[in-house]
């Protein structure tokens, strides 16, 4: 086995098909983004495979405590060597990361099943391996690239989107989001990244956005180590922070809610039957 070359065009993209669904939806984190594989294959039962199988089962398990993590697998020679990383969207609780990963992993065997290296997007999370190390390298290849229908040029709309992206750009740290009335924005780099390297990403994946999507109603661009995404009609913005108190509040609202309900429902049993014992009584 000779060790997978490094090159973005030796990655096989499959199933580029990607329908944009509004950001931070919860109930989307395991829809399908994209996904490749390397050409080269391992042997069944090989100690490539037995390697591969530990790293893959490390991401699954570091995901319940860490939205990022990657772990290298020397092996008894270089071509057992193994490198890889997962990440999980910056809004997802860890719950929500632990299981967006463990569906990632299970998709990323039956697509790349006994190729060496491989490579999957969901809406929530990424996990990428490779026989060739990748990682702490910058990588600005455009993976994947979509654009909503045009709007025509509405000055508003695009002065909004404009100012979000930008805002992004200036902004700090590995994911990133904003907003302006419906125009909403997000950004995220690998976790392998330097603060440097993923605002370079960043700066690219925008630059990218606005040239090749023009006036496109939203927009997704995602390269090797980052992506940056628009929707200038999409739903309020919400922080790792809100989302975690707004599932739980809602939760225990919820809850709330049925104890009142049923509560009710007992008192209003309780009355009816008290009604007809007397009823029966005065008989």
């Amino acid at each position: 086995m000779t060790p997978l070359p490094s090159q973005p065009q030796h990655l096989i993209l499959l199933f580029l098909s990607f329908s944009f669904l509004p950001f931070f939806s919860l109930s989307a984190i395991d829809t399908f983004v994209f996904g490749g594989c390397t050409q080269l294959r391992y042997s069944p039962n090989s100690a490539y495979e037995t390697n591969l199988n530990s790293l893959l089962t490390s991401l699954v398990n570091s995901a319940t405590y860490s939205s990022y993590n990657n772990y290298t697998i020397q092996g008894s020679s270089p071509q057992d060597a193994l490198f890889g990383l997962y990440q999980c969207r910056g809004d997802l609780s860890m719950p929500d990361c632990a299981t967006c990963i463990a569906r990632a992993v299970t998709q990323l065997g039956g697509l790349c099943s006994d190729t060496c290296g491989g490579a999957l997007q969901l809406e929530g999370c990424y996990v990428k391996y490779d026989n060739s190390s990748f990682l702490g390298v910058e990588d600005k290849t455009v993976v994947l690239k979509k654009c909503g229908p045009s709007v025509g040029y509405e000055e508003e709309a695009m002065g909004r989107r404009d100012a979000v992206l930008g805002a992004l750009v200036g902004a700090s740290g590995g994911y990133r989001v904003g907003g302006a009335g419906k125009v909403q924005g997000v950004a995220q780099c690998v976790g392998d990244l330097s603060g440097s390297e993923c605002q370079d990403c960043v700066g690219e994946a925008i630059g990218r956005l606005k040239s090749d999507c023009g006036t496109a109603d939203f927009g997704d661009m995602f390269l090797g180590k980052c992506y940056a995404r628009y929707n200038t009609h999409g739903p309020p913005v919400f922080s790792k922070a809100h989302h975690d108190k707004s599932n739980g509040d809602g939760e225990k609202t919820f809850a709330i809610i049925i104890g009142l309900l049923a509560g009710v429902a007992l008192v209003i049993i309780f009355l009816v039957f008290i009604r007809k014992v007397f009823e029966r009584s005065g008989k």
